[in-house]
């Protein structure tokens, strides 16, 4: 969860990577997230997803959650989502400080990568859970409340 000095969450439009029936089509925004690489500290994985999905380095961090947060994505994902090895996610959050200016931030991706997002805005975080997809829902309001103190 990346605030703004107005305590607004940077939030991103993905990009679908699989084909959905249109009921949460308008529900394609989240906030940074990614994977931990092998030997890599969760804290460091998310300063990496950052700057790879946004392009801030200019981030400090606020904290985090105290214990992992878990997703099961929907039958119709499975097989393709999360590149088809997975039926869902155990994610660690975290909360940081954004300390730069909205023009650090680039959704564009470096070249032979593909873009995670082809929009991204700032949001208050009561308004995330519904701006994102059903079955993230549940984990974004955990977030929030972890968070409360922060927002």
């Amino acid at each position: 969860m990346l605030l703004n000095r107005d305590k607004f969450v940077w939030i991103g439009r993905r990009i679908p990577k699989w084909e959905r029936d249109g009921k949460d089509s308008n529900r394609l925004w989240q906030m940074p997230q990614g994977g931990i690489d092998e030997g890599e500290e969760p804290e460091d994985a998310a300063y990496r997803e950052l700057h790879e999905e946004t392009g801030i380095r200019t981030a400090t961090m606020l904290g985090q959650t105290s214990g992992w947060l878990t997703y099961d994505l929907p039958p119709e994902a499975v097989g393709s989502a999360l590149k088809g090895r997975f039926r869902g996610q155990k994610q660690k959050w975290f909360a940081m400080q954004f300390e730069g200016s909205d023009h650090e931030i680039d959704i564009a991706p470096d070249i032979g990568e593909k873009p995670e997002f082809d929009a991204w805005r700032w949001e208050p975080a009561e308004g995330l859970p519904d701006l994102v997809i059903a079955f993230k829902r549940d984990v974004y309001k955990q977030v929030i409340d972890a968070f409360r103190h922060l927002i």
